[in-house]
């Protein structure tokens, strides 16, 4: 994760804009990837990127450490994404935004936050972000979060607002749905070799 130096923070915390400006260089490709990838959405994780740095600058202030300012405002995205999960509007825009179908396109398109590259040209994680823009909404939140993010299945629930056995049932539907759309098997019990490229997203 992005440092920063203890004197950006502090100029951040006292409304400097070019400060502000510099954490929004730092983090907000970081920002757009998880949303992007949790709401399978461009349109949809730009307004996260918005909202989560409106709140940042915001509440500026209230952070102290330079050195967890990364794990800070990824919990206010994480947040923000899943908000937009529970909003009555996502299925109504997400219709209209139908072009929005997949890593490949995203790639080819030049998907992009302030000129940093999100997407890897591999092709295997291609085919792997495409299938993993496939899943239902929810549950491709969810493996983005247990499978990426390291989210225990306890965290997810209470995020969600869900139980511990609602993570792990969305997680094993969807590992089985993913291991046969990529045609691949777990080496072993509990390892997911499918998903392990995910990480270097």
């Amino acid at each position: 994760m992005t440092d920063i130096e203890p004197e950006l923070l502090d100029r951040a915390r006292r409304g400097d804009r070019e400060a502000h400006a510099a954490l929004y260089r730092a983090f907000a490709p970081m920002v757009y990837t998880l949303a992007r990838r949790m709401l399978g959405s461009r349109v949809l994780a730009e307004d996260v990127v918005q909202d989560v740095f409106v709140d940042v600058i915001r509440k500026a202030a209230q952070h102290r450490e330079a050195a967890s300012i990364g794990a800070w405002i990824k919990r206010i995205a994480v947040n923000k994404a899943i908000d937009q999960l529970r909003s009555p509007w996502l299925k109504r825009r997400e219709s209209v935004e139908h072009d929005d179908v997949g890593a490949s396109e995203a790639s080819a398109s030049g998907d992009t936050v302030i000129g940093t590259p999100l997407e890897h040209e591999d092709e295997r994680l291609a085919e792997l972000l495409r299938a993993l823009d496939a899943l239902p909404q929810t549950t491709r939140a969810v493996v983005w979060l247990y499978d990426v993010e390291g989210y225990s299945h306890e965290e997810i629930g209470r995020l969600m607002g869900r139980s511990t056995s609602f993570s792990k049932s969305q997680i094993s539907r969807a590992h089985a749905e993913l291991r046969r759309v990529l045609r691949c098997d777990p080496i072993d019990e509990g390892t997911e070799p499918c998903l392990g490229v995910l990480k270097t997203v």
